[in-house]
């Protein structure tokens, strides 16, 4: 349960507090942006079973693979795509703490 509880907390509730605290102007637009990282777990259909809880999606899955990280932070990088990198590596973050505590 606290594993279920950290990891979508991660997922929903960072993205909002990182814009509320740093794009404080267009806190709901940006809020939305991160939020939408989570479009990236359309790679599990991929895998076999599609969700399986003792799985580490980490360099797993092709969007949680390393040079998919390392592209996610470029795009944080770049002002234009900032939010997109954000949410991705929020995401990643998430992900990443889901495997610690397993």
């Amino acid at each position: 349960m606290l594993q279920t509880f950290v990891h979508y907390g991660i997922h929903f509730i960072v993205p909002i507090l990182v814009a509320l605290i740093f794009f404080r102007k267009n806190w709901k637009m940006s809020a939305f942006i991160m939020l939408c990282a989570i479009v990236i777990d359309l790679d599990h259909v991929l895998a076999n079973p599609i969700f399986d809880p003792t799985r580490c999606s980490i360099n797993f899955h092709p969007l949680h693979s390393y040079y998919a990280i390392g592209v996610y932070f470029v795009l944080a990088i770049i002002k234009k795509t900032r939010l997109i990198g954000l949410g991705l590596l929020i995401h990643m973050l998430a992900d990443w703490v889901d495997c610690l505590l397993m």
